[in-house]
């Protein structure tokens, strides 16, 4: 039998377009050409990046898959997966909760017994939030304490920790550990003025510290520029001495510090004293430790934010010890040892892995050893990311998550990325920066309305220098998705 020619010619015709159909699905699982040669530019070789960009649903059209499956540590996109567990493990209406109990006889405005304060280990506990909960003790009719101020840490484990292993800096913010009483992150904002009539430094605390010494540094000429570098710090549990030189022409400055020398209790019991003074209390008692007992009245309590407005602060602005809270939280609140037992990082982590495995994100490659991605271990891939990403977008959730991560070209720690770009305005990306680690992860709203998950890691020396291709992806996406 003799087939006509044309028909002849079809199972050719057939091969060649599945080996054009081929061709393309190979070349779109490849980083575009504007991003390849951004990474030669920047000398980062493909083996030392994770790519992974798709249509933000379960089933759609995936642009990129570069090394989908390499471990890699992700720095502070890492907090992705905390918040996003956080979200719909605790729920968006999750608060934490500060309480205050009396112990002993109160007559009039005087407690004759302990004051007793138990911490959920509220991410939040910030300046102003503590004045107002002072403000409720005070409304209680105490003013006067003659016992001791007793803390109740007992929510979170008891876990050494060191401020100074990471990088040897322990006085940076970003390095204070989580406390289940946390109070304004562990953080002095620190304020240098010139004295113009006195021809000194003046020096001021936020918060203020009761009984702590304060040493200014000098006043001197020249120009600002470095101007840290010309100050010194030292401090221990009672004072913080600056030495060195402080330039009159930088005006006003703020320096940050973690107090590290201090405990979370010494800490929290110079601010308790200070702020109760000012609300025009007393207390001369000690500040110790201990555990809430079961017929202690409360007096008082102070609610969180409520979860959404903590993860907004976590992603846009990558705190750190607000993302260790979050973990420790879900360890506290989720699982089957919850909450009878202190929480630690080990239960967070291992309740995480749950939460991915029931929603089919297989991460065998995911070490999660804190929450906040202020790791030198911490591993996943850019699929799994991709992967966590696409199922948040489907959650019921999403608005609160994918609102918490920064805009492109407007805030967060992407401000100043992209601006005069098209994709400005139209991706919400997390960062991720440590030496060695550039990573990005988030939605980009392409320019044909759909949106697409994309994630970008890099772990090389020359990472510092792949911000340009990270950037290009974005825009790329934003034209081509």
């Amino acid at each position: 039998m003799r087939f006509p020619s044309s028909f002849r010619l079809f199972p050719s015709f057939l091969l060649v377009l599945a080996s054009l159909f081929a061709t393309s699905h190979v070349a779109a699982q490849e980083p575009p050409s504007v991003v390849s040669a951004a990474l030669k530019r920047a000398g980062i070789p493909s083996g030392a990046v994770g790519i992974y960009v798709q249509e933000a649903s379960p089933k759609g059209r995936r642009l990129v898959a570069d090394n989908p499956d390499l471990p890699l540590n992700p720095a502070s996109v890492m907090k992705l997966i905390t918040t996003d567990a956080a979200l719909e493990l605790l729920g968006p209406t999750f608060r934490w909760k500060t309480r205050a109990y009396a112990g002993g006889v109160q007559s009039g405005d005087v407690l004759n017994g302990d004051l007793m304060i138990k911490g959920g280990g509220d991410p939040k506990l910030v300046i102003e939030n503590f004045w107002l909960f002072l403000r409720q003790i005070r409304a209680a009719g105490i003013r006067d304490i003659r016992g001791n101020l007793m803390l109740d840490r007992s929510m979170f484990a008891p876990e050494f920790y060191d401020a100074a292993q990471f990088d040897g800096d322990p006085s940076k913010p970003y390095n204070a550990g989580p406390d289940a009483l946390l109070l304004n992150f562990k953080t002095l904002t620190v304020r240098f003025k010139p004295d113009g009539e006195g021809g000194a430094t003046k020096v001021t605390l936020d918060p203020p510290l009761a009984d702590f010494a304060v040493r200014a540094p000098a006043l001197g000429a020249g120009e600002c520029g470095d101007w840290q570098s010309k100050v010194q710090e030292a401090s221990d549990e009672k004072s913080l001495i600056f030495s060195g030189v402080y330039p009159a022409a930088c005006g006003e400055q703020t320096w940050y510090l973690h107090p590290y020398t201090m405990t979370g209790s010494e800490f929290f019991g110079d601010v308790f004293r200070q702020m109760w003074r000012d609300l025009g209390g007393s207390f001369d008692g000690k500040v110790t430790a201990g555990v809430v007992p079961p017929d202690a009245r409360q007096i008082a309590e102070w609610q969180s934010p409520a979860l959404p407005e903590v993860i907004r602060d976590i992603n846009k602005y990558s705190n750190n010890v607000m993302a260790r809270q979050v973990l420790l939280t879900i360890a506290a609140n989720v699982g089957a040892d919850a909450p009878d037992r202190p929480a630690d990082t080990v239960t967070g982590g291992r309740v995480v892995g749950e939460w991915l495995a029931s929603k089919s994100i297989a991460a065998p490659e995911l070490v999660l050893d804190n929450g906040a991605g202020l790791s030198r271990v911490g591993r996943v891939s850019a699929g799994s990311l991709a992967r966590l990403l696409v199922s948040a977008f489907g959650a019921p959730t999403m608005p609160e998550f994918v609102s918490s991560l920064p805009l492109v070209g407007y805030d967060g720690t992407m401000r100043r990325r992209l601006k005069n770009q098209d994709v400005a305005g139209q991706a919400h990306i997390k960062t991720g920066t440590l030496n060695n680690v550039r990573a990005i992860a988030g939605y980009v709203l392409a320019s044909s309305g759909k949106y697409y998950a994309v994630v970008f890691l890099i772990n090389h020396q020359n990472a510092i220098n792949g911000q340009a291709a990270q950037d290009a992806l974005l825009q790329w996406v934003y034209d081509r998705g």
